[in-house]
């Protein structure tokens, strides 16, 4: 095969997973009864492990108010819980609520599983190649979010209106 056809292929293949983790994630959002950016949230604290709101906010790059009325909705739902920092009492930090850390199991911990299964068929080298390529593909795509949040405004006026 060609290196162009191969290249066309794997970014064709590297959109697809894109969109298939899409899925995935909306159809979790979906089961816990919260919106994508919620869902987000809730994966940084269960992954994170209990931290501030500031940390949280900037975690996910939302504004702290953004961030406090997601955690607001979060806790209503039972999902996050607001607890005092054990060392530093004047501090509330973010942490799942028991429930919600096996229930966000029971939905990703299959997931992570077959990934691993999947993985565990190539060699160490192309493990190698894998890791390198996603590795390097988030930090591309995070500073793509970065130039299109730097660009809002010249982006504003090259995007036509209304349609698009």
């Amino acid at each position: 095969m060609p290196k162009q056809s191969a290249v066309e292929r794997a970014a064709t293949a590297a959109e697809r997973f894109g969109d298939s983790v899409d899925v995935v994630d909306q159809a979790a959002a979906a089961l816990f009864g919260i919106n994508r950016t919620d869902l987000r949230l809730l994966g940084v604290v269960t992954v994170g492990g209990p931290q501030s709101a500031g940390t949280l906010a900037a975690a996910v790059g939302l504004s702290p108010a953004a961030t406090t009325e997601a955690v607001q909705r979060l806790v209503a739902r039972g999902l996050l819980a607001r607890d005092t920092d054990p060392g530093d009492r004047r501090r509330a930090v973010i942490t799942v609520v028991a429930g919600c850390a096996e229930r966000l199991d029971r939905v990703y911990g299959p997931i992570r599983d077959s990934g691993v299964a999947l993985l565990e068929r190539y060699t160490e080298a192309e493990l190698g190649v894998i890791a390198d390529f996603l590795e390097r593909g988030r930090e591309q795509q995070l500073a793509e979010a970065a130039r299109i949040r730097d660009d809002v405004a010249g982006l504003r006026a090259a995007v036509p209106r209304p349609g698009c």
